[in-house]
């Protein structure tokens, strides 16, 4: 008698082992093998087979290959465009993903609407709202046009009679998790679903030319559910960051195929949904007056400047000292207070100290370094600093205070809204108003407080 063959895969990365682990191999999560059925062991079988490509291809000289020009539509969106490389290109698959109620679904839905008073037919899927919930949303977004049609539907096969059965020029599914396949005996939302409607809707996406969005859930340490092979079968991976309790959103682009991944959109959430930012003159730092633990910097979100203000509290600890950060890196904060205390004698080993970066904004530069180190001297002196000045800087584990990139267009972002001052690494290439004061080590920041 042939043995029954068994087959074992992770829920969480769609690892596959022979026999049952514990602890998966491939993502290191506990309990998250299950055995496939012989249906699903075939199917994937089947799937490896048709994969393979048998027909042998020759390597060509890149240079004999011409250059492809991709043509981009808008989505009626500056702020998207922009994270996008430009706008929308046909045939693409994209991801966003965020946390819930970040504006994932109004966002989209948004688009969808402009795209629709373009003319340009668009179906929007949803297997997690029905069709009333979703008008509702749109008569709020100002988002009712005929050509934009509603399609609540968890089928795989019905979404691709539909998408077959129309013109369409714009798709979006709202979500990837709560789809499944009748060729896939596997609940919504498992590794196996997900990877077949990933794989059926990139075909699709390419073979008819049209952009397909997708919606992913995200798991609590704030990456998409699912495989990781998700995020590498799409051309574009975005997220959404910021604070469901502000009104701000940040649109990131992770991957892009088609363009940079250092872009990011501002949004701007309001009753009529998830709107351009126009400006962000004032939106993350106060111009009238600074209270003492404020300092001001500028920090480069892609290819925009953005001025803000970045927070600190220091006070005696009662107890074991504690260190906390929102939107900042926890472990360089602890290097900066290590710094404090053996360059200046900054007794900070006894107080708590707190950093917080406001607008719900992540810096991810080393740039806003000495406004850390400015704000925390600030607190704890509780003296308030000038609100016409503001620090820019990297800070060395030596307390040398090296250059930053971009320092032309920062100080040219710093003038345009009108401030007077700043203590910067290096004396300025460009010719501005502003009076630079350079500083290149932490004890001379000392003398401009």
């Amino acid at each position: 008698m042939a043995k029954k063959k068994t087959l074992f895969e992770c829920q969480a990365c769609g690892f596959q082992s022979p026999r049952w682990l514990g602890k998966c191999t491939g993502c290191n999560q506990w309990d998250t093998l299950v055995e496939l059925t012989t249906e699903q062991i075939k199917f994937v079988e089947e799937t490896k087979k048709t994969s393979s490509n048998p027909k042998t291809q020759k390597a060509i000289s890149i240079t004999k290959i011409q250059h492809e020009n991709i043509q981009r539509f808008s989505s009626g969106s500056k702020e998207l465009d922009l994270v996008l490389g430009g706008g929308i290109v046909p045939g693409s698959l994209t991801l966003i993903g965020g946390s819930p109620g970040i504006g994932k679904s109004t966002l989209l839905l948004k688009i969808a609407g402009n795209l629709a008073q373009q003319q340009r037919p668009v179906l929007y899927v949803s297997g997690e709202e029905s069709a009333g919930q979703i008008k509702l949303r749109a008569d709020r977004l100002q988002a009712n046009e005929k050509d934009l049609y509603l399609l609540p539907e968890i089928n795989l096969q019905t979404i691709l009679e539909e998408i077959k059965s129309k013109n369409y020029g714009f798709i979006i599914i709202d979500s990837i998790q709560t789809l499944y396949s009748e060729e896939t005996p596997s609940a919504p939302g498992s590794v196996t679903q997900v990877r077949t409607i990933t794989f059926e809707l990139m075909r699709v996406a390419k073979s008819l030319e049209i952009p397909i969005f997708i919606i992913g859930h995200i798991t609590k340490d704030g990456s998409i559910a699912g495989p990781r092979v998700l995020e590498h079968m799409v051309d574009t991976v975005l997220y959404f960051e910021g604070d469901p309790n502000s009104e701000l959103r940040l649109l990131r682009g992770f991957k892009n195929r088609f363009g940079s991944t250092n872009e990011v959109g501002i949004f701007e959430m309001s009753r009529h949904g998830l709107l351009d930012a126009e400006t962000m003159a004032g939106k993350f730092f106060n111009k009238d007056k600074l209270a003492s633990g404020s300092a001001l910097t500028v920090i480069m979100e892609g290819s925009r400047p953005i001025i803000i203000e970045i927070q600190a509290l220091v006070s005696e600890a009662y107890g074991h000292p504690k260190r906390s950060s929102t939107g900042f890196d926890n472990s360089r904060l602890n290097m900066l207070l290590a710094l404090l205390e053996k360059k200046l004698d900054l007794p900070l080993g006894t107080y708590d100290v707190y950093v917080n970066i406001s607008g719900g904004i992540k810096i991810n530069e080393p740039s806003a370094d000495l406004a850390i180190i400015a704000a925390i001297l600030s607190s704890y002196r509780d003296r308030e600093l000038s609100s016409e000045t503001l620090f820019l800087g990297e800070v060395s584990l030596t307390g040398e205070i090296r250059e930053i990139s971009a320092l032309g267009q920062r100080l040219k972002e710093i003038e345009t809204q009108g401030f007077k001052k700043a203590i910067v690494p290096t004396k300025p290439l460009e010719k501005s108003s502003i009076k630079c004061f350079v500083a290149n080590e932490v004890s001379k920041v000392v003398e401009w407080m």
